[in-house]
C-alpha cells in the first residue's frame, strides 16, 4: 500500500526498487516491456515508438503509475521487494552492528549480496531445505494476507485461500513456524470465526514479526559467512573482496563524492529508423519466432525427472518417470548432470514406462513434448539463429505469456474481468492453478510439497471439476474427468497439458485483444493526438536479428527470476554462476536482468 501511494518518480530513485521493477516490466505477458538504467536516467522502450515521435518521460511515468505499478503491487516481486527492504533496514541499523558486531564494511558487502531480485533469489536458494525457507515463505504469505480486506468480496476468496494454505503448511503441528511461535500460535482462532478478525490479524502479525527477527538475526549472518566463503573461491569476485578489505582497513570509510551527485535527468532513448504501426503483438511474435527457430537447431538433452510423494511418512511408494526437468516451465535448457538419463536421446520421446500405450496416451505424450518445447528458450549463440521460415501465431507463444501472468499481478485477468468475460476468467484461473500444481509436483525438494500438492489438487477439483462446474467449462469432458481422477488424489496427470492447451485455444483471441488494448492505452499517454496507425496487417519491423535475440533473452531471464521467487519454478542450487552474477550485478546499470545477460551473451 505504501508503494502504491508513493510517486513513481520518487520510487525510481531507489536502485533496489528499480531492480525489482525492471524484472517485473520485462515479463512476456505485457505488450510494452521497457527497462530503466538508473545510473544514466535512461529508459529503453520495446516495442519502440515511431521515430517522428518525441516521447515525454513525464507521460511515461504517468502511464507506469496507472497501468503497471498497480499490478506490480499485487505481485510476488513486490512482496520480495518489501522483505528485501526490511532486511536492508536491519543490516544498516545500529542494532545489527551491536548484536552481530558488524562493521560498516560488513554491512556494505552484505547489502551488495542481498540487494535486488537476484540477491533475494540467492538468499532463498541458500536457505532452501532449511527452517529458514519455511520462515521466509510464511512471512511472504502473511504479508500478502494482512494486506487484504476480508470484508471485500473481491478479495475474500484469495484471503481464505491463503488462510487455508497457512493452516495446511506453516500452522500445522511440527512446523518451524509453530515451533518458533508456540505461545502465540496456540491462541490463533479458527479461520471461520469472523468475529475475531482483529485478534487473528494481531496474532499473525506478531508471528510474522517473530519470523522476521529470526530471519534477520540468524539466517542473514549465516548467509553473510556463506557469501564471503563463496566469493573467495570465485575469481570474478576478487575486485569486490578487495574493496571490502580496503573498507575494513579504514575505521570510518567515506563514500566517494561521486555517489552523492544528484540523480541524472530522466530521458527516453529515441528510436531511429522506426516507421509504420506500433503493434506489440507483431513484435512479440517476431521475438518468439527467432527464439523458436533458434531452439529447433539445438540438441535438447534433459534429465528424466521422477515425480513422487514428497516427505510423506512411511515406506516409499512407486514413482512415475516423466520427461520433465524441474525448471522446465519458462527455463533455458541446461546440460544434464547425468547424460546417461537423457529424455530426448535417440527416439526423442516422452516415456511413461510400465504399461502399453493407447493411442490417446500417445497423443498425450506428444502434448507433453510440445509443452516442454514451447516453454524452453535457447542458450545458443546468435550465430546459430537461422532466418525466419514461417510466421508465428499467437497460440505458439501464449503459454509463455500466461506463465508470466501470475508473476505480473494478473493484468490479463483484470482485462477479462473488465470485459465481463466471467467464463474466460474462470478458465484462466484454472490454467493458473494447474500450473501451480505442476510446479509443486515437479519440485520434490520443496518445503511442504506433499501437503501442497494435495491442497491444490483438491482445490482444483472443488472449484472447477465438480458436477455443477464441469457443465460450465467448455473443455472436453474426457479431459475434465481425467483431471478429477488424478488431482483429487494429488497425483500428476499428463491430461494437465491437454487441458491447458484447450484453454489456450479459447483465450488466444482475447489475449490479442488484451495486447491491442495495452497498445492503445500506451499510445494515449505517449502520443496523445498523434496519428499512429495500428492496422490489422502490421508493417515491417525495424529491429534486427540480434535485437530480437537479446530481447527474447531479457524477457526470459525476467520470467525465470520471477517464477523462482513466485514459487512456480525451482530455485537453482548454489553454484559458481551465483558468484559470477554477484560480480556482474550493478543496480545502476540494469541490475539483475543485465547481469544475467552479461553471462549469457
Amino acid at each position: 500500500a505504501s508503494i502504491a501511494s508513493t510517486g513513481i518518480g520518487l520510487l525510481l530513485q531507489d536502485d533496489v526498487f528499480v531492480d525489482f521493477f525492471n524484472t517485473f516490466l520485462n515479463l512476456p505477458v505485457f505488450g510494452q516491456t521497457p527497462i530503466y538504467i538508473s545510473g544514466m536516467g535512461q529508459w529503453y522502450l520495446w516495442p519502440q515508438l515511431p521515430s517522428h515521435l518525441d516521447p515525454s518521460p513525464a507521460a511515461l511515468l504517468a502511464w507506469l503509475k496507472k497501468h503497471r505499478l498497480p499490478h506490480f503491487c499485487k505481485s510476488s516481486l513486490c512482496l520480495h521487494l518489501v522483505l528485501c527492504q526490511k532486511l536492508l533496514g536491519f543490516i544498516r541499523s545500529g542494532e545489527a552492528a551491536e548484536l552481530l558486531n558488524w562493521q560498516s564494511a560488513d554491512q556494505w558487502l552484505l547489502e551488495r549480496c542481498i540487494s535486488g531480485s537476484h540477491g533475494m533469489q540467492h538468499f532463498r536458494a541458500f536457505v532452501q531445505g532449511t527452517a529458514g525457507e519455511e520462515l521466509i515463505d510464511f512471512w511472504l504469505i502473511t504479508e500478502r494476507l494482512l494486506g487484504l480486506d476480508e470484508s471485500d468480496g473481491s478479495q475474500r476468496d484469495l484471503f481464505l485461500s491463503l488462510v487455508h494454505r497457512l493452516r495446511a503448511t506453516h500452522l500445522r503441528e511440527g512446523s518451524s513456524v509453530i515451533t518458533l511461535c508456540t505461545t502465540i500460535a496456540g491462541s490463533l482462532p479458527k479461520a471461520k470465526h469472523i468475529h475475531s478478525i482483529s485478534t487473528r490479524r494481531e496474532i499473525l502479525s506478531k508471528m510474522q514479526e517473530q519470523a522476521l527477527f529470526m530471519i534477520q538475526s540468524y539466517w542473514l549472518p549465516k548467509f553473510f559467512m556463506h557469501c564471503k566463503t563463496g566469493m573467495e573461491e570465485e575469481e570474478s569476485c576478487q575486485p569486490l573482496l578487495q574493496e571490502y578489505q580496503e573498507r575494513l582497513s579504514q575505521a570510518s570509510w567515506q563514500e566517494p563524492p561521486g555517489l552523492l551527485e544528484p540523480f541524472p535527468t530522466m530521458h527516453i532513448k529515441r528510436s531511429q529508423g522506426v516507421s509504420g504501426p506500433y503493434r506489440s503483438l507483431k513484435a512479440k511474435a517476431q521475438i518468439w519466432a527467432r527464439v523458436k527457430e533458434g531452439r529447433d537447431t539445438q540438441e535438447l538433452k534433459m534429465a528424466t525427472f521422477q515425480v513422487k510423494p514428497e516427505r510423506q511418512p512411511g515406506p516409499a511408494g512407486s514413482t512415475e518417470e516423466l520427461c520433465l526437468d524441474r525448471g522446465a516451465l519458462g527455463s533455458i535448457p541446461q546440460q544434464s548432470e547425468h547424460p546417461a538419463n537423457t529424455a530426448f536421446g535417440g527416439k526423442r520421446g516422452v516415456a511413461f514406462p510400465g504399461r502399453p500405450q493407447s493411442s490417446a496416451e500417445q497423443d498425450l505424450e506428444k502434448l507433453c513434448k510440445e509443452k516442454i518445447f514451447s516453454d524452453l528458450l535457447p542458450s545458443a549463440s546468435l550465430a546459430r539463429l537461422p532466418s525466419l521460415k514461417k510466421p508465428v501465431k499467437t497460440l505458439d507463444f501464449l503459454p509463455w505469456a500466461l506463465s508470466a501472468e501470475a508473476c505480473a499481478g494478473w493484468p490479463f485477468r483484470d482485462f477479462l474481468q473488465c470485459q465481463n468475460r466471467s467464463m474466460e476468467t474462470h478458465l484462466l484461473d484454472l490454467w493458473r492453478d494447474l500450473e501451480e500444481f505442476l510446479s509443486v509436483v515437479l519440485d520434490s525438494g520443496r518445503e511442504n510439497s506433499f501437503f501442497l500438492r494435495h491442497l491444490i489438487g483438491e482445490k482444483i477439483c472443488k472449484t472447477y471439476l465438480e458436477e455443477d462446474s464441469i457443465e460450465k467449462l467448455p473443455l472436453e469432458n474426457k479431459s475434465l474427468v481425467s483431471l478429477w481422477n488424478h488431482l483429487m488424489c494429488g497425483e500428476f496427470s499428463p491430461w494437465i497439458f491437454r487441458a491447458q492447451k484447450e484453454i489456450c485455444k479459447l483465450l488466444c483471441c482475447l489475449y490479442e485483444e488484451f495486447l491491442a488494448d495495452d497498445d492503445r492505452t500506451f499510445l494515449q499517454f505517449m502520443a496523445p493526438g498523434s496519428d499512429v496507425p495500428m492496422p490489422k496487417v502490421p508493417g515491417r519491423a525495424a529491429a534486427g536479428r540480434w535485437e530480437h535475440f537479446h530481447l527474447s533473452q531479457r524477457m526470459n531471464q525476467s520470467l525465470k527470476l520471477s517464477q523462482a521467487l513466485h514459487g512456480t519454478r525451482s530455485l537453482e542450487r548454489i553454484s559458481s554462476k551465483h558468484w559470477q552474477l554477484l560480480a556482474a550485478r550493478d543496480l545502476q546499470k540494469g541490475g539483475s536482468i543485465q547481469a544475467e545477460m552479461k553471462l549469457l551473451l
